[in-house]
């Protein structure tokens, strides 16, 4: 009765976090540069307790939910003609200085600033290969899929297209913004491409997210009519049984 107990209460904890994550997703369908996340979990194999048992406490505290990844596959590409819109098709992300530090992003909503830079939609200077400004001249402006920035046929710079090893988790910071861990040593995309006058999509499906959404809410429901069954026999337990011993 205890382990059914607390089981269903991990269970429901566990669809209460996806249910805030697939909520999350949705909102964010239209959201450009967006990644999606999504939850996983914890292997009972190669976690913290795998060398005590198989089973274990992982098992016994029914704790295998690990927590949220970003989805880093690739979002749509949607033409807008602005020639300092870019999106990036394969790994990566644009580099950004704020005033909170270097931040990373799919969002390639860019303009060109009245000090002459390319900046970000909040005004935030959009960074080089080299981790510099970028100033764009007057004149026609022209991207090659190489991040190569020209300003009537000069080349000025090379927009920056960074990525990090497998084992580097980003960390979302609202809604199209990642921040680097400390520590984790940014490297040029070695096969990313920048298509000149488009911006990236989120990569969630409305449909799919929508579908994703309802099946947490009815998981969770499931958790909760569980608990209520559990909590209804505790309570017979005290109040018939329990005055007999």
């Amino acid at each position: 009765m205890d382990s059914g107990y607390y089981a269903a209460m991990t269970g429901l904890l566990a669809r209460t976090q996806a249910l805030d994550t697939a909520a999350a997703n949705l909102a964010n369908a239209q959201t450009p540069g967006y990644r999606a996340e999504r939850e996983y979990f914890r292997s009972v194999l190669l976690g913290p307790d795998a060398l005590n048992s198989q089973l274990g406490k992982t098992v016994n505290n029914f704790g295998l939910l690990g927590g949220d990844q970003l989805n880093l596959g690739q979002g749509p590409l949607q033409q807008t003609g602005n020639p300092l819109d870019l999106a990036i098709e394969g790994a990566g992300f644009f580099q950004v200085q704020t005033a909170d530090g270097l931040r990373y992003t799919r969002d390639g909503g860019f303009h060109r600033s009245q000090a002459g830079m390319l900046v970000t939609a909040k005004g935030e200077p959009v960074l080089s290969q080299s981790g510099k400004p970028i100033p764009v001249p007057p004149g026609e402006v022209s991207v090659g899929g190489d991040g190569v920035l020209s300003v009537a046929g000069g080349i000025v710079a090379t927009i920056g297209v960074f990525t990090f090893a497998p084992s580097v988790q980003l960390t979302p910071e609202g809604a199209n913004r990642y921040i680097a861990p400390q520590g984790a040593t940014p490297a040029p995309s070695p096969d990313a491409a920048v298509h000149q006058g488009a911006i990236e999509s989120a990569n969630e499906d409305v449909i799919q997210g929508t579908l994703d959404l309802i099946v947490m809410q009815r998981q969770a429901e499931m958790m909760q009519k569980a608990l209520t069954i559990f909590h209804t026999e505790f309570n017979k337990f005290a109040a018939e049984d329990l005055p007999r011993v």
